[in-house]
């Protein structure tokens, strides 16, 4: 850090913060402003800077709250902010550094106050406060312009319109931020808001033509992934001519403190962390994921989810959809390759998700991609690391999976593309496996450690689901994926036995007592056998679909052929053992034929041709395994409090007090 902590324990007395907050107003013509807004401060990069900040200012903001109904000095400070922003743009093209950081400067003040005023009063309290002027105590400006709107508006044009240069990264990504704390509302109600002051002006009025600019914008700034530039770069440096009146006075007060007080920023060292991510691209999509997840208004749809439902490729010429205004082109190769190499995030993986499951335009062009096995080992590595994930995470790149594999041209596409060495992968050394194996071996994985685990019956159904819809588009399967898949229903049969067993003492015990209930293994016992049936389910589509291109499944089944005997009678299984049982019959007696002592390449040798002489129809057809993901009803009580959590773990800049958090427990978070 560049400032110790005794210099930030001086903030609260120091005399242009407590003039602020003070009992006197200052008009938003005083030269105090030039004043205020003269420190050379970089906007701090993590949340621990920002709760030293906020710990050594409470007591000015707390002043602030107390008198602002008298001073009305909330709004001065906010009505010079929106007149330095007139300007901006022109400042930026002209490298006007000094007018760029004292605008940078006002906002950083304002989106710290307002942090403050939200997570401490109702949103009426708070459109109270902005309209307080100089008058006399508790009255408001009933005629005064709506500064809420004002401000909102302004910061969404700020964010759309002004470059992004090295001088203007920091007041972009501050801008993007105070949008974000105007929205942190909902983080201070334990219920979803859906009526809400903030998010009315952001669907209405003025700031509704912006929308798809503002998404569009916010989508670039994740694609572009830009670091934020060397520390000190949007601070005024001091001109070889002396510089103007301007600079004159803010030279003479950029002293002392100020000078010193840069949390993360000039002079001081960036972490690693900060150093390998963009704070505006990662503040950018926290950003578009909480607008894209706010609630429909009673008389109107979300316009930011619209817009990420209906934008389009640069490529595509067909004409927009009258019906919604909002729609948008983005370029898609770039959007993907963002996507390829940002999923160890959260909120990428959410972005994805969002766009599969809402945009029909994305989905077919990630579906055609050739290259998809960039999208999807990210992805197949979220899963493999299921113990150092967040359950959130493992679900949204389960559910990414489910998707993908309702379209039959991906479930065949990822048996063609051969992947060399996957290190990542620590339980066998793969040097050559196609991604559709793969992505069997880490399925099952997950299959299994939510077994022995999480015993979570959502996360078996997805994984479940999509080894069923790709089952019968199966094709060379690697000889250790066909294994995986025995050795999963191998553990499956244990369990159910072991289940039985538990079931069957229980009920010996208990007809000689009536102490207490029995456990309900009648319910454990039917949960086993659902997955066990839909496991020879996706067995069965294998060999009835694509029996001659998985020698390897045939012999693995061979070789455990024990293991299916106790349900060749049973009667939940009896239709589906059919062709299993039909399979391991007439491949063993063509084996006993064949010899004694047979190597394991002459046995798959056998199996070739056996596969080519069984007769087709032999083999009964049952109906087509397909699912389909299917959000839940009232999916913003799932992922509201789930972006919020995003918000609240990974904000480049932003420190809430854990203990004034509602919306969600920190365990859960």
């Amino acid at each position: 850090m560049g400032a110790n902590s005794s210099s930030i324990s001086e903030l609260p007395e120091n005399e242009y913060l407590k003039k602020l907050s003070g009992a006197e107003p200052i008009s938003e013509n005083d030269p105090f402003w030039n004043q205020l807004l003269s420190f050379s401060f970089t906007t701090p990069t993590n949340s621990a800077d920002l709760k030293l900040l906020e710990e050594a200012t409470i007591s000015v903001c707390k002043s602030l709250v107390e008198k602002n109904p008298r001073t009305g000095n909330l709004g001065s400070l906010i009505k010079v902010f929106l007149s330095r922003t007139k300007e901006l743009k022109i400042s930026a093209e002209c490298q006007n550094h000094l007018f760029i950081w004292q605008a940078h400067n006002a906002l950083f003040i304002i989106c710290c106050l307002l942090k403050v005023f939200i997570s401490r009063m109702s949103e009426e309290e708070l459109q109270l406060h902005f309209t307080y002027e100089e008058k006399a105590a508790g009255s408001y400006g009933t005629e005064c312009e709506d500064l809420i709107e004002e401000l909102l508006c302004c910061l969404i044009q700020l964010i759309v319109e002004i470059p992004l240069l090295d001088i203007t990264y920091s007041i972009s990504l501050e801008a993007v931020t105070t949008l974000i704390v105007f929205l942190s509302c909902q983080l201070f109600h334990k219920e979803i808001l859906r009526e809400s002051i903030i998010h009315k002006y952001l669907m209405h009025g003025r700031c509704l033509p912006y929308t798809s600019r503002l998404v569009k914008t916010l989508l670039y700034n994740f694609i572009r992934q830009e670091r934020s530039p060397p520390p000190g770069t949007h601070v005024f440096q001091q001109q070889t001519d002396g510089g103007g009146l301007l600079y004159g006075i803010a030279s003479g007060v950029a002293t002392g403190l100020w000078t010193v007080f840069t949390l993360g920023g000039v002079g001081s060292k960036p972490t690693p962390q900060v150093e390998q991510c963009s704070p505006l691209a990662n503040q950018s999509l926290l950003l578009l994921l909480v607008l894209a997840n706010l609630t429909d208004a009673p008389d109107t749809p979300n316009p930011y989810r619209q817009a990420i439902m209906s934008f389009k490729n640069t490529q595509d010429n067909t004409a927009f959809s009258s019906s919604n205004p909002h729609a948008f082109q983005i370029n898609f190769n770039s959007l993907y390759t963002a996507l390829c190499e940002q999923q160890k995030s959260d909120q990428a993986t959410l972005l994805l998700y969002m766009l599969l499951h809402q945009n029909s335009n994305v989905r077919t062009y990630v579906l055609a991609r050739t290259d998809i096995e960039n999208l999807v080992l990210p992805i197949l590595e979220i899963l493999y690391h299921v113990e150092e994930r967040n359950s959130h995470h493992v679900y949204m790149a389960l559910i990414i999976l489910l998707i993908l594999t309702e379209d039959d041209g991906f479930n065949r596409s990822i048996h063609e593309v051969i992947l060399k060495n996957i290190t990542w992968y620590a339980e066998r050394v793969l040097t050559e496996i196609s991604l559709g194996s793969l992505l069997i071996l880490v399925v099952i994985r997950t299959i299994q450690y939510n077994m022995t685990r999480t015993r979570d019956k959502y996360l078996h159904t997805n994984c479940l689901a999509a080894l069923a819809n790709m089952s019968a588009q199966f094709r060379s399967l690697h000889q250790y994926a066909a294994q995986r898949i025995i050795s999963l229903f191998s553990l499956l049969s244990k369990k159910h036995n072991k289940v039985l067993e538990q079931a069957t003492q229980s009920l010996r015990g208990s007809l000689g007592s009536n102490d207490s209930p029995l456990p309900d293994y009648a319910q454990d016992l039917n949960v086993i056998e659902e997955v066990i049936r839909m496991m020879l389910e996706i067995i069965n589509s294998c060999l009835t679909n694509s029996l001659h291109h998985n020698p390897n499944l045939v012999y693995a089944l061979l070789y455990k052929r024990d293991l299916f005997e106790q349900f060749r009678t049973h009667p939940s299984f009896q239709d589906i053992m059919q062709n299993i049982d039909l399979v391991i019959s007439f491949f063993s007696s063509r084996l006993e034929q064949a010899g004694a002592e047979l190597s394991v390449e002459r046995v798959l040798e056998i199996i070739k041709q056996g596969a080519v002489a069984l007769p087709k129809d032999r083999l009964r057809k049952f109906p087509e395994l397909k699912f389909k993901y299917v959000e839940e009803e009232q999916p913003e009580e799932f992922f509201i409090p789930y972006v919020w959590s995003l918000v609240y773990n990974s904000a480049v800049a932003l420190y809430w007090n854990p203990h004034d958090i509602q919306l969600f427990t920190m365990d859960s978070g």
